[in-house]
C-alpha cells in the first residue's frame, strides 16, 4: 500500500487521486470523513483520477431483552456498504467494486440519552472499520491494476 506497484506507479499517489462522492445521512458523513482521511491524510489536493461511490444500508436491532423488565439490554448496529471505484471520466467499467458488512454491539441502559450516545458511538466505530476495509480492498485493486 505504501510502495510501488509492479508497473512502477505509487499506490499512495493513486489513493490520493480518489475523489470520495458525498454519502447521505449521518452514518454516511462518518464513513465519508473516514474515507477522505484514509485515502489522503496528507491534505494535498492532486487532480482526481478516480471517484468512489459508496452506498450504505444500516439496520438497528436489540438482540438481548431482559425478560423481567421487557427492556433491551443490548443493541447492535449492522451496516452493509456497497462501493464502486470508477474512472473520473465517464461511467465506464468499475476498477474495483464489492460489499463490506460490519456490525457493532453496544450496551443499553434505562437512560434514554445514554442509549442514543451509545448507538452513535457504535455508528462511529462501524464507520472507521468500514472505511479501513474499503481502503484496503481498493489499494489492492490499484496495486494489481496493470
Amino acid at each position: 500500500m505504501y510502495g510501488t506497484a509492479s508497473d512502477g506507479h505509487s499506490i499512495a499517489a493513486e489513493m490520493q487521486a480518489v475523489k470520495i462522492e458525498p454519502i447521505p445521512e449521518r452514518l454516511g458523513h462518518y464513513v465519508e470523513n473516514e474515507l477522505i482521511f484514509a485515502f489522503n491524510g496528507t491534505g494535498s489536493s492532486p487532480p482526481p483520477k478516480y471517484r468512489l461511490i459508496v452506498t450504505l444500508r444500516e439496520r438497528l436491532a436489540t438482540p438481548v431483552v431482559n425478560t423481567f423488565t421487557g427492556h433491551a439490554e443490548a443493541g447492535d448496529v449492522n451496516v452493509d456498504a456497497q462501493y464502486r471505484l470508477l474512472p473520473i471520466a465517464g461511467d465506464g467499467q468499475p476498477i474495483a467494486s464489492g460489499n463490506v458488512t460490519q456490525f457493532v454491539v453496544y450496551d443499553r441502559s434505562t437512560q434514554r440519552l445514554s442509549n442514543v450516545r451509545a448507538a452513535r458511538d457504535a455508528e462511529i466505530r462501524n464507520a472507521k472499520t468500514l472505511a479501513d476495509q474499503i481502503r484496503t480492498r481498493i489499494a489492492a485493486a490499484l496495486a494489481t491494476r496493470g
